[in-house]
């Protein structure tokens, strides 16, 4: 398993960006085919090492999105709806974002 993680930081206007990206970002993500599963939230909260107490957090909002290999990650994000999902970006996302995927390591056995 892979997985593709977009975190992204306060834009210049917070409505825009969750309208937007509901209303036309997520619609691409819904067709984009290679990821096993996905998901997003804008309810991004920090909790500070030891404590359960809630923390300021830089990012905004984040979106996950679970592939079988690192291979089929690369191949979705290279395919022309995975470039079309990368240049929408510019329409929402005005405070940039970090993108970072990883293999995901079994923890449950």
């Amino acid at each position: 398993m892979h997985k593709l993680v977009v975190l992204y930081s306060e834009p210049d206007d917070p409505d825009h960006f969750r309208d937007y990206y509901v209303t036309h970002h997520i619609p691409l993500v819904k067709d984009w085919p290679g990821p096993l599963a996905w998901r997003y939230s804008f309810d991004v909260a920090a909790v500070s090492p030891g404590s359960a107490t809630k923390g300021e957090t830089p990012y905004f909002a984040i979106f996950e999105a679970d592939f079988a290999d690192a291979d089929a990650m690369a191949a979705a994000r290279a395919s022309a709806h995975g470039q079309r999902l990368a240049a929408d970006f510019a329409h929402y996302a005005t405070g940039g974002a970090v993108v970072v995927h990883y293999p995901i390591q079994d923890g449950t056995g």
